[in-house]
């Protein structure tokens, strides 16, 4: 299968790459700009400009839109939320008409997410059906997965796959919280009663994967482990498996003060369960938070 990919130099996205031609099929990465010299792992390159409305799918039977603007990369000023919200509505937008417009059509398109859709859910237990959240990060998520809009009416299989906390080694969130937990600095963020959804690098790609060849899969897909567990449960893991003491705490007051807005998504509560994965038969090698992490330590 010959599959176009946005974001492949990302945690995600690299992984992917590594992960599809490993099995033989062809990879072309969507790259802003002048495309340059093909990569040594044998995948081609082809230019896109989500600004400008431009992308060569280059014939792809698939195609897997990862990129975005990163939400916790800076702090959130006005200026920066709408570089968050612009980069993916706009980037969906341009990959979605070129889908549409093809004049063969990739047959499946998997558009990111992630599970910041539904807000902040307490302890209510939330699966693909439950409605959107209210905050920033909502309002994004649904802008975003609409802006897909031109391929669902051309006929083209959509998946988005709603995306917790990914657990890996280094890169996204946990690959920033490691190094604090190995000093013995980690410790609970907030009340510590809030679940954070997660899914291992692993279960991630084997879901993606799973989405591309999967026909009865189709709209929202949570890529959540089906077990989430609080932030307390997450320290106290984290403090086990790497024996060093956690008992530190950062109240929700100075992670405001430190990140401003951005702090809402680390001490909101997403108890978000994998419902349409499981229903389509799809098996997680990591389904607690304790195997996920051992994996990567």
């Amino acid at each position: 299968m010959r599959v176009a990919i946005t974001g492949s130099n990302g945690l995600i996205g690299s992984a992917l790459v590594r992960s599809l031609l490993d099995d033989g099929h062809q990879v072309v990465r969507l790259v802003r700009g002048a495309p340059a010299a093909g990569p040594r792992d044998g995948s081609k390159v082809a230019r896109w400009d989500p600004a400008g409305g431009e992308v060569a799918l280059a014939g792809a039977e698939a195609v897997v839109h990862l990129a975005g603007a990163g939400v916790g990369d800076k702090r959130w000023t006005a200026s920066y939320k709408r570089e968050i919200r612009d980069s993916r509505v706009r980037g969906t937008q341009t990959i979605a008409r070129a889908c549409a417009g093809a004049a063969v059509p990739p047959r499946v398109l998997v558009s990111a997410s992630a599970t910041g859709y539904y807000g902040d859910t307490g302890s209510r237990i939330v699966d693909e059906s439950a409605p959107a959240g209210s905050d920033f990060l909502a309002s994004v998520c649904v802008a975003w997965e609409a802006a897909a809009g031109p391929a669902r009416e051309a006929g083209i299989r959509v998946v988005h796959p709603r995306t917790g906390l990914v657990v890996a080694g280094e890169g996204g969130a946990f690959g920033k919280m490691l190094p604090l937990f190995r000093l013995g600095l980690g410790g609970r963020l907030g009340s510590g009663d809030q679940y954070w959804p997660f899914i291992s690098l692993t279960d991630h790609i084997a879901a993606l994967r799973f989405a591309l060849d999967t026909d009865a899969l189709s709209g929202p897909v949570n890529f959540t482990a089906p077990e989430p567990p609080t932030n307390r449960e997450v320290t106290r893991a984290l403090g086990r498996l790497l024996h060093r003491p956690a008992r530190a705490s950062v109240p929700a007051f100075a992670l405001r003060a430190a990140l401003g807005e951005f702090a809402t998504s680390i001490t909101c509560s997403a108890r978000v369960v994998p419902a349409a994965l499981l229903k389509a038969g799809f098996t997680f090698r990591h389904p607690t938070f304790d195997q996920a992490l051992e994996s990567v330590l």
